[in-house]
């Protein structure tokens, strides 16, 4: 069953042989101590909620609106104190500090927007799902899923190797301009970065590039813009999507406008610990022959717009929305989503999965619970 979750990309026909094991530094020792404290602390009905085989399908039903459409795992602003920072340890151990400061603050700012819109119990700093998929441990591989409203994070782990995909994180709005987490801001070196990359392109390349003018534009076939996604592709239950090439070879472009696209996965990775961070990134570099730069919108420094990177080895999209508790009914840049994928069976581990020490083929599906 594993080897039919992919992600794939262009033809729909998957590419073996792009990820390998290796030592990536991670301190899996120190995240499965993490893991394995929450455990211990779970009662019976909470170990039941949390506790899943790690070929278990739910670990696809991640998904980022502020309503669950799979309610598995115990819900942070739903447990003890006590208990919520050990799941949070969780998170401070696997993620860099980098990153986790990412993932704090997208949290902070879904509590701003839920205090905006009175709706805290809704959107709270703690609205969160954590669910374990496997059983914690150094030598065997497991993962967790930890999600809610735009922030939902899916890391998989095999010994000290670590695989952060797929992840979202999104922000409306971007910045919190009251309160103690005041000046918060998140997501704005994505968005400064594309942008630079794009308006540093030629003329000829930035018409290449730019696949649609407008960010609804009446030129798109059915089904390219919907409501939810707008124009992201690989969002929540998207696994397996096709996602053909588009735009510009990055090959293409000038040596600096190469190290603009490394510099916006750079962020992208930011959520790896920096030893594993490098080794994604130096990857991505191998594939710059075979990587695409895309674009919808303006590029004005004040237009909306959305881009997307994509390889056989990494899918990053970027797409400014229009509200959902905002009032902009038009894509405006405070609201931002973000995600990255792995195609190829990236995702979850699961091109890793058979090259690890071989596993008991036990589970079966009994369907959902």
């Amino acid at each position: 069953m594993a080897n039919e979750r992919v992600l794939t990309f262009h033809s729909g026909i998957v590419r073996d042989g792009l990820f390998g094991l290796q030592d990536e530094g991670v301190p899996i020792d120190d995240i499965t101590k993490a893991a394995q404290t929450v455990l211990n602390n779970l009662d019976e009905q909470q170990r039941s909620k949390v506790c899943f085989h790690i070929d278990d399908p739910e670990w696809r039903s991640w998904s980022n609106p502020e309503f669950l459409l799979s309610d598995k795992g115990i819900r942070l602003d739903e447990i003890a104190p006590e208990l919520r920072k050990y799941v949070l340890q969780v998170l401070k151990t696997a993620l860099s500090p980098e990153g986790y400061q990412k993932a704090l603050g997208a949290m902070r700012v879904n509590h701003f927007l839920g205090e905006l819109v009175q709706s805290p119990t809704i959107m709270n700093e703690f609205s969160y799902n954590f669910a374990l998929f496997g059983s914690p441990s150094t030598t065997r591989p497991w993962g967790f899923s930890f999600y809610g409203h735009h922030l939902c994070l899916n890391l998989f782990f095999y010994k000290s190797q670590i695989v952060c995909s797929p992840w979202f994180t999104g922000a409306e709005p971007n910045v919190i301009d009251g309160g103690p987490y005041k000046g918060t801001r998140i997501l704005q070196n994505e968005e400064t970065l594309g942008l630079r990359l794009m308006q540093d392109l030629p003329t000829e390349q930035q018409s290449k590039a730019q696949i649609y003018k407008l960010m609804n534009d009446p030129a798109m076939p059915h089904g390219r813009w919907n409501h939810d996604d707008q124009r992201h592709l690989c969002g929540a239950y998207r696994d397996n999507r096709i996602v053909p090439y588009e735009g510009i070879l990055v090959s293409d472009m000038s040596s600096t406008q190469q190290d603009l696209v490394l510099a916006i996965v750079a962020e992208y990775l930011l959520y790896l610990p920096e030893k594993a961070r490098q080794l994604r990134l130096d990857q991505v570099k191998k594939h710059l022959s075979e990587t695409y730069w895309s674009w919808i919108g303006g590029f004005g420094d004040e237009d909306p717009f959305y881009y997307r990177i994509q390889s056989p080895v990494i899918i990053v999209e970027f797409d400014h929305h229009s509200g959902v508790f905002l009032s902009n009914a038009e894509p405006a840049k405070f609201h931002i989503h973000t995600l990255l994928r792995t195609p190829n069976r990236g995702d979850y581990g699961m091109a890793l999965r058979p090259l690890a020490a071989r596993l008991e083929q036990d589970y079966r599906w009994e369907g959902k619970r």
